[in-house]
């Protein structure tokens, strides 16, 4: 009787499909390494987009109150009052930028000291760290926008930019009348 399956062959086939196996194997671990590493570059990229997507969002100067000093029936100097929004991390005052836009001119410049002035504060520089904090903005109407002359029932929009990239945009209106005024609520 012959027998059925040559078993010198058999051998040969299953050590064949061991080394087979065994390659399959390592292919398979070598593609989840990279697909562990990827997925891990990916997740520091996206937490730092999102990071600073918050940042954007969040990080914005609220203004509490605007002012306006007068002189000769023109508005002189604006005073505003802010901190920061619910959510925002600390804010560095010097590092904002701000744009003054009128009918006729745009100016747009970056806060230093002369600018910054505070009302309530928890540290002793120009950083807004907590909600409680105010700091009083005072831009000169009349140096900032080159000697034009604000008068009453003029708009101007301003704009404040934090570092993060954050912007607060208000609008204010100089009171139609003036006469006798040297203050007024924009």
């Amino acid at each position: 009787m012959i027998p059925l399956h040559n078993t010198e062959d058999r051998g040969q086939v299953g050590i064949g499909t061991l080394i087979v196996f065994i390659a399959m194997v390592l292919v398979a671990a070598i593609a989840a390494g990279v697909l562990i590493n990827t997925a891990g570059m990916l997740q520091t990229q996206a937490e730092a987009t999102g990071e600073e997507s918050a940042q954007q969002v969040a990080d914005r100067i609220q203004i509490q109150s605007a002012t306006g000093q007068i002189s000769d029936k023109n508005l002189t100097d604006v005073n505003l009052t802010v901190t920061k929004s619910p959510g925002a991390g600390d804010i560095q005052l010097e590092n904002v930028t701000y744009e003054i836009v009128t009918d006729d001119k745009v100016i747009t410049d970056v806060l230093n000291d002369s600018n910054i002035g505070y009302i309530t504060r928890n540290t002793p520089d120009t950083v807004i760290t907590d909600r409680a904090d105010r700091y009083e903005l005072t831009l000169n109407a009349t140096d900032d926008l080159d000697g034009e002359q604000i008068s009453g029932g003029e708009k101007l929009t301003i704009t404040l930019t934090t570092a993060s990239g954050a912007s607060t945009i208000e609008e204010l209106r100089v009171p139609d009348s003036l006469v006798g005024r040297s203050a007024v609520r924009l």
